[in-house]
């Protein structure tokens, strides 16, 4: 009896060791990072920032990753942190609420992640994603962010914001 119970403690081990070593095979991460540009005379209130065009090179990043597009199972955003790059004595003080879109030239924008109450004295935001299925926007060959920022200060000098966006993939092997 006692063989049996270690004989099973064993493959359950070996089991959840070679699962958890597929699951890194078929999961990797790729990142992003772009500027966004805050005009000095940017209204207090809800703003429209320019778009950014943000070239996916998927391709590639598939194929370092030993898959393809079409191996890909699920794209989801794991993180998406915006910092002041310039002027770098600036905060995030000027901002009360942030929301940042993803579309393509054949897919709808929807909303990719946002943070509302933000805090202040703060040149690092973390923002919270909505959990939304990306595969079609990261497959793309490159994807617009549209920001809608709400500003609750006059803003002296232009702000760029740098967004680095790290986005989980899951996919088989080829």
């Amino acid at each position: 009896m006692k063989k049996i119970l270690l004989l099973t403690s064993v493959v359950a081990l070996l089991l959840a060791v070679g699962c958890k070593k597929i699951d890194q095979l078929l999961t990797f991460y790729i990142e992003d990072t772009e500027n966004i540009k805050v005009a000095a005379s940017s209204p207090l209130g809800l703003n429209m920032l320019s778009p950014v065009a943000v070239p996916t090179q998927s391709s590639q990043k598939f194929a370092n990753n030993n898959t393809s597009a079409d191996l890909v199972k699920d794209v989801s955003l794991n993180k998406l942190t915006l910092t002041i790059a310039d002027p770098n004595t600036e905060n995030f003080d000027f901002l009360s609420s942030i929301e940042i879109y993803i579309s393509t030239s054949s897919n709808d924008q929807i909303l990719l992640a946002s943070l509302s109450d933000i805090p202040k004295g703060v040149q690092t935001i973390t923002l919270k994603p909505t959990g939304a299925k990306l595969d079609k926007y990261i497959k793309a060959s490159s994807y617009t962010l549209t920001t809608k920022a709400s500003v609750a200060k006059l803003i002296s000098k232009d702000i760029t914001i740098r967004s680095d966006s790290r986005f989980k993939v899951t996919a088989d092997p080829l």
